[in-house]
């Protein structure tokens, strides 16, 4: 089972799970910690009711620690893997899996959006943006094609042909 604790020392396979490096991954775990107690109070279940015995009690969960928490969500974020191959690769069962991924990602989001991390969904901003002014080899523009309507003047098809033989994509 993937842990923070086994890969925190092994940079290559830190980088390769979740795409950070471990000062990276700690400055988010700070800030992810902070979200996830504010949206999370330990005196509610997760179900947002009050608790009637103390936290801790009742059967031990997979993902106690908050970096594995962290690191699963990434990992998720990351590599996208089937829900099943995510719970063998952290001890959780299939339907688990689906339960801490609509809990964690909400928080994710929220703390990516606390650090101005999160990514800018309008293409015409992006060359405004004061990470793009910034530069360097952090910046990752990653496009996606779509397919489309291809167009039916022969000037217009040329310029969209993305020489790949398949469907007329659309350059997001």
């Amino acid at each position: 089972m993937l842990h923070y604790e086994d890969l925190k020392n092994k940079p290559k396979e830190l980088l390769a799970a979740t795409g950070l490096k471990r000062d990276e991954f700690e400055a988010l775990l700070a800030v992810f910690a902070q979200t996830y107690e504010t949206r999370y109070p330990a005196e509610q279940t997760m179900e947002g009711q009050p608790r009637q015995r103390r936290k801790g009690g009742g059967n031990k969960g997979a993902l106690t620690v908050m970096a594995d928490k962290l690191l699963f969500v990434l990992v998720h974020e990351k590599t996208y893997p089937l829900q099943t191959m995510l719970g063998l690769q952290f001890g959780l069962s299939q339907g688990r899996v689906n339960i801490w991924l609509h809990r964690l990602t909400p928080v994710l989001q929220q703390t990516l959006a606390a650090m101005h991390f999160s990514p800018e969904r309008d293409g015409a901003k992006v060359a405004s943006s004061d990470l793009a002014q910034e530069g360097g080899a952090d910046l990752v523009i990653d496009g996606t094609e779509r397919r489309r309507q291809r167009p039916q003047e022969a000037q217009a098809q040329r310029d969209q042909y993305s020489g790949k033989k398949r469907p007329t994509p659309t350059k997001t």
